[in-house]
C-alpha cells in the first residue's frame, strides 16, 4: 500500500521537527545560541570535516551542530519546510532578500565573466548588478520581456563576451511592470552557451508570486530567490531571504554565507517558521482581493492602465508564458492613472487605510511609486524604456475586506 504524501500547507506545522528532543514542546523552540556541545573530541572533528569539505558526508552520517553562524535548528528546519513548496532539494535561508541575491551572484561569477539579466528588476537588484558587479570586472548585458530569443542572442554576441556568459538572472514577474520572462526561453538560451566545463546557471527572482503560484525549478531555473520578507513572512515584521536549488549549488552557496555571516538569526527561523503555517491561506486571500481590486481599477474612469496578469491578452505573446508559468494571476498589481507625478501623489496622499509603503506581500494593502522610490536609481530612460513613469503606482493587495480597500481607492482617486 502506497505510504499517503501530505501536501505542503499541512507540512508546515511538523516537518523537521522532533518534539522528543526538544523537552515535547509542540513548536520548535528559539535556539538562542552560539555555539553547540559536542558529545565527544572525535564527533568535533567529523562535524568540521563535513562542514569545510574535507571530505563528504557519509550515505548514514547525521551531521551534527557545530555554531550558528553554520548551521542552527531553526534554520535547518525553516530551510527543510521552504524546500518543500519548490520541490527543491535544498535551500539556504539569508538575512535579507538582497544578501540571497548577492550571495548567489558572487558564488557564481567572477571578473571577466558575463551576466545576462532582464528589465526591470527590483531597484537593489539593478543597482548591485550595475554599480558593484561592474567594479569588479564583470560584464553585464540587459533585456526586456518583449525581446525575441534571437534579438536576446544577437545582445549576447555583440557583447564581445558570448564565450563566457556565465550566468541569467531574471525576475519575473517584473517589478514593478508585471512583464513575464520565459524560464524555458532563458534554459534554451544557457544550454546553447553552456559547455561541459561551465554549465551557464540561471536564477529566477520568484518573490511577486511566492512559493505558491509559480515552481521556476520545474520551469528550467537551477535557483530560485525569494525576498522572504514579503509573502513568505507576511507580516512586515522581519527581513529576510532565501536562495533554493540543487544540492550542489546551495551547498556552494551555504559556504560562501558561513564565510560573508549573512545567514539568519534564530529569532528571524522562528518567526518566519510561523509564518509559513498561515501562508497558503494569506496568499489566497490576497489572490482573491486582488482579482476584485483590478477590476475595480480597470473601470474607473481616471485610471489609464491597469498592469495585472490577470489582464493579459490572450492574444499576447506574454498570455502563453503566463500560462505555462504561473497557477494564478497573484496579488501584485500597478496601474497608471491619467496624469503624471503630481495625480498620482494625490492619490497616495490621499488613502486613508492602505498604506503608503515600500515592500509588498504582507497581510496589510501597501502602495507605492516606483518612479521616485523603489526605481529612484534606475535611470530615466530606461524606466520610460519599461513603462515606469511618474504616473505609476504599485498595489500590493493585503488581506483586509476587499471593499474596503475599493473603497480607499475609491475616495483616493476622487482627490484627482
Amino acid at each position: 500500500m502506497n505510504q499517503y504524501k501530505l501536501k505542503p500547507e499541512s507540512l508546515m506545522m511538523s516537518y523537521g521537527y522532533k518534539p522528543e528532543l526538544s523537552e515535547g514542546a509542540v513548536k520548535c523552540p528559539i535556539f538562542q545560541t552560539s555555539t553547540f556541545v559536542f558529545n565527544t573530541a572525535e564527533e568535533g572533528k567529523a562535524f568540521f570535516e563535513v562542514a569545510y569539505g574535507i571530505r563528504d558526508q557519509e550515505p548514514d552520517e547525521k551531521l551534527g551542530l557545530i555554531y550558528s553562524r553554520l548551521n542552527n535548528p531553526d534554520l535547518e528546519i525553516l530551510e527543510d519546510r521552504l524546500s518543500l513548496w519548490d520541490k527543491a532539494e535544498n535551500c539556504a535561508v539569508f538575512e535579507s532578500g538582497m544578501s540571497a541575491i548577492a550571495t548567489a551572484l558572487l558564488e557564481f561569477l567572477k571578473p571577466g565573466d558575463l551576466l545576462l539579466y532582464s528589465k526591470p528588476l527590483y531597484g537593489g537588484t539593478d543597482h548591485f548588478i550595475k554599480n558593484f558587479l561592474t567594479k569588479y570586472g564583470i560584464n553585464i548585458v540587459g533585456f526586456h520581456a518583449d525581446n525575441t530569443q534571437e534579438e536576446i542572442i544577437k545582445k549576447i554576441d555583440d557583447s564581445g563576451y558570448a564565450d563566457r556568459l556565465t550566468y541569467i538572472y531574471i525576475e519575473s514577474p517584473a517589478n514593478p511592470t508585471n512583464a513575464l520572462i520565459d524560464i524555458r526561453m532563458c534554459k534554451d538560451i544557457a544550454d546553447q552557451y553552456s559547455t561541459k566545463d561551465k554549465p551557464v546557471m540561471i536564477s529566477v527572482d520568484n518573490t511577486y508570486m511566492g512559493p505558491l503560484w509559480c515552481s521556476p525549478l520545474e520551469n528550467g531555473a537551477d535557483l530560485v530567490i525569494y525576498s522572504a520578507t514579503k509573502y513568505i513572512g507576511g507580516h512586515s515584521d522581519v527581513i529576510a531571504g532565501a536562495c533554493l536549488g540543487t544540492n550542489e549549488a546551495i551547498g556552494r552557496i551555504k559556504v560562501l554565507r558561513t564565510f560573508m555571516g549573512n545567514m539568519t538569526g534564530p529569532w528571524t527561523g522562528w518567526l518566519l517558521m510561523r509564518s509559513l503555517e498561515t501562508l497558503k491561506p494569506r496568499m489566497e486571500l490576497q489572490l482573491k482581493n486582488a482579482r476584485i481590486v483590478a477590476e475595480f481599477l480597470k473601470n474607473h474612469p481616471k485610471v489609464e492602465k491597469v498592469r495585472y496578469l490577470g489582464f493579459i491578452d490572450e492574444s499576447s505573446p506574454q498570455y502563453e508564458i503566463y500560462k505555462r508559468q504561473y497557477s494564478s494571476p497573484g496579488a501584485m498589481l500597478s496601474f497608471d492613472v491619467f496624469g503624471g507625478e503630481t495625480d498620482a501623489f494625490t492619490v497616495l496622499n490621499n488613502l486613508k487605510m492602505i498604506k503608503l509603503a515600500v515592500s509588498l506581500g504582507s497581510t496589510e494593502s501597501l502602495a507605492e511609486h516606483p518612479d521616485t522610490m523603489t526605481h529612484a536609481d534606475v535611470s530615466h530612460e530606461e524606466k520610460r524604456a519599461m513603462g515606469i513613469s511618474g504616473k505609476l503606482i504599485r498595489l500590493s493587495v493585503g488581506i483586509e475586506n476587499a471593499d474596503d480597500i475599493i473603497w480607499d481607492l475609491k475616495q483616493a482617486l476622487e482627490n484627482i
